[in-house]
């Protein structure tokens, strides 16, 4: 199981996913988890997720595990396949929830709220990092040197 989870093909395509998800991701998370760039912290997050929204109280937990947690292992290489199989997860949600703002972002101003085009454009990134894995730069990289496994073709 821990060779599925760190094998992966040297290469900076992945690399470059890792870390525009990860640089994207850990402020959501700081937001929710730490209360920082004027988010409401754990306790207010974790009371809007359940209490408004309906979230189950641990999946509203893993949603922000994931994105703070989750942003630091993809920038990392560290478990990559992992951290985006929650990251992505998590973003699905998160679609679900402004799918009736449309599909655009709301640049002018004009919407209720944000529309879901971000949030396909990250799903997707983190699902080509569930597939390819971490890349070159990585800790799975090293993991999977330690264990003798050999870069598939």
């Amino acid at each position: 199981m821990w060779e599925k989870l760190t094998q992966s093909r040297a290469g900076w395509d992945a690399v470059a996913l890792r870390l525009g998800l990860g640089v994207m991701i850990i402020p959501h998370g700081a937001q929710k988890l730490l209360g920082w760039f004027g988010g409401y912290g754990f306790e207010g997050t974790m009371a809007y997720f359940t209490d408004t929204l309906g979230i189950p109280w641990l999946f509203a937990l893993c949603a922000v595990l994931a994105e703070f947690f989750g942003g630091l292992a993809l920038i990392a290489g560290f478990f990559t396949r992992f951290a985006a199989l929650g990251v992505g997860f998590t973003l699905v949600v998160a679609a679900s929830h402004h799918l009736s703002n449309g599909f655009f972002m709301n640049w002018a101003g004009s919407q209720t709220g944000e529309g879901i085009e971000f949030f396909l454009l990250t799903t997707a990134m983190a699902v080509a990092l569930v597939v390819r894995g971490a890349g070159s730069f990585g800790i799975d990289q090293w993991i999977s040197k330690l264990g003798g496994q050999h870069e598939p073709n």
